[in-house]
């Protein structure tokens, strides 16, 4: 086989058992893949996950996942390490693209690529830190909070709707079945004020998406997530909350948890509004 030093790049859709090994130079980024979110972001659209080869070997990496006519959103845009500057990127970048159509595309970028992004037409919108630590186990049982099985998916459906700039049935389902995962609702007089799930990662177990009315509803399910994750083994947790709403970086500094870095909401376009008050933790950075 060719050096995949040299010779013309080709990009062309990946498969569920390819992204693990985008999952594998993820985890050596930095960036704390679940285990297993394959599953579930296949799911959503099957189509949207794309691989740069040269002489038949990885090379590159991004996925542009669309979620109806109006709105795709771009994530895993990585290069092997030895073999960035030689525009291997921008090729996998330009090539992918295309699959969003006339979509407003969304990304989460980090410092680094802002400015590229730009160029590229993203504008900010807002901006994310990483919040990890470990939530200290309330004094007390947490109250008012079930397991997602309980709750009629119709309902929950909705409110991530609310939350969300494109409903995603088919996501959220797969999301919330995959093993491993531990999906909880907070409930009150038998309706969802918010919702959260936390799953295993390379590193400290991920909360993503926490959606909640208020702050007693969040803090209640973030407790109770954290609970969960020391559960399966991981007694430290890390949430991608959004300086959109406020009290999820006081509710994060409340639990001791601290900020490591920050990325960048980026849009194409416009984009259907969301409840942002609700939204103390997005689901993930690669799919919003």
């Amino acid at each position: 086989m060719a050096s995949a030093s040299s010779g013309p790049l080709s990009v062309s859709p990946a498969t569920e058992r390819d992204w693990e090994l985008v999952r594998s130079w993820a985890a050596e980024e930095g960036w704390n893949p679940g285990l297993a979110d394959a599953r579930a972001f296949f799911a959503q659209d099957p189509g949207g996950f794309f691989l740069g080869r040269v002489a038949g070997e990885p090379v590159s990496a991004i996925s542009v996942v669309t979620y109806d006519e109006a709105y795709a959103f771009l994530g895993f845009y990585l290069v092997r390490p030895e073999l960035r500057g030689l525009g291997h990127g921008l090729a996998t970048w330009r090539a992918a693209l295309t699959h969003a159509g006339d979509r407003s595309v969304g990304l989460d970028g980090v410092p680094a690529q802002q400015d590229n992004y730009r160029r590229s037409g993203f504008a900010t919108a807002y901006r994310t830190a990483r919040y990890v630590g470990e939530v200290p186990a309330p004094d007390g049982a947490v109250t008012g909070v079930v397991a997602a099985g309980l709750v009629d998916p119709a309902a929950l459906a909705a409110y991530d709707a609310a939350c969300h700039h494109a409903d995603r049935p088919r996501f959220l389902a797969a999301w919330l079945a995959t093993p491993g995962h531990r999906a909880l609702v907070r409930v009150v007089d038998g309706r969802p004020t918010g919702y959260g799930v936390v799953r295993p990662a390379q590193d400290e177990a991920r909360i993503g998406p926490l959606f909640a009315d208020t702050p007693a509803d969040a803090a209640a399910l973030l407790d109770a997530l954290a609970a969960e994750a020391r559960d399966f083994g991981s007694a430290r947790i890390a949430v991608d909350m959004p300086e959109s709403n406020p009290a999820a970086a006081r509710l994060a500094e409340e639990r001791g948890l601290e900020p490591t870095f920050e990325t960048a909401r980026m849009y194409t376009g416009p984009v259907r509004p969301v409840a942002r008050e609700r939204v103390y933790g997005v689901t993930s950075l690669e799919l919003g």
